[in-house]
């Protein structure tokens, strides 16, 4: 019984370092917040929602490294961007 196979994917994966040297607009340090931002936190006023990008399948997550897709980041990038346009209007 043959597996069935997957269609390889247009994923481009970048380490955070990498993602910096190659968009240099996105800071390491900025970079590590928003990845710190991206999950469910607990504050003193009761729990705070991710900014979304790790739901939006940007951030990988293979043991210790933490890889970035590039496709999926500027898309949570532009639905963010249409989010922030829409409640100022």
């Amino acid at each position: 019984m043959s597996l069935p196979t997957k269609q390889p994917t247009d994923h481009v994966l970048l380490s955070i370092r990498q993602f910096s040297e190659k968009h240099p607009a996105f800071t390491l340090a900025g970079l590590r917040h928003l990845i710190f931002l991206s999950e469910e936190r607990q504050c003193s006023k009761g729990k705070l929602p991710g900014n979304g990008l790790k739901e939006s399948g940007a951030i990988l997550r293979c043991g210790r490294k933490v890889m970035i897709d590039e496709t999926r980041f500027f898309a949570w990038l532009d639905q963010q961007n249409a989010v922030t346009q829409r409640a100022a209007a």
